[in-house]
C-alpha cells in the first residue's frame, strides 16, 4: 500500500551542511528560533516524515512542512530570519533631543 497524501520533498544534506546545522543547534549564542529550525532540518535529513518531526519536537505539522520546503528551495540559508518589510524602529534623532 502505497503512501497518502501529498508526497514529501526529499532533503539530502551534504556533510557541511548538517555540520553547520549542529553548530546551530549546540552553539548558546543561537537564536532559540534558528536552533529550532536547525533541529527539524536534521531530523527531515534524518528520513522522519514531518508528523514524526513535529511530534518528536513538539511543534505543528505545518511548521515542519515549512522549514522543510524552505529548506530543499534556499538550502540553509533559507532558515535564516529574512528583514521585516516596514521603515525601521529608529527614533528620529529630533525625538532623542527633547528627551
Amino acid at each position: 500500500m502505497g503512501r497518502r497524501g501529498r508526497p514529501m520533498s526529499d532533503l539530502v544534506l551534504t556533510d557541511d551542511e548538517r555540520m553547520m546545522l549542529v553548530q546551530w543547534t549546540r552553539r548558546r549564542t543561537t537564536a532559540q528560533t534558528l536552533a529550532t529550525r536547525a533541529r527539524i532540518v536534521l531530523a527531515c535529513g534524518e528520513g522522519l516524515t514531518d508528523s514524526a518531526v513535529a511530534a518528536r519536537e513538539r511543534l505543528t505539522y505545518p511548521t515542519v512542512g515549512r522549514w522543510r520546503q524552505r529548506c530543499v528551495a534556499l538550502r540553509c540559508a533559507g532558515l535564516l530570519d529574512e528583514p521585516r518589510p516596514g521603515p525601521h524602529g529608529r527614533l528620529p534623532a529630533r525625538w532623542w533631543s527633547t528627551r
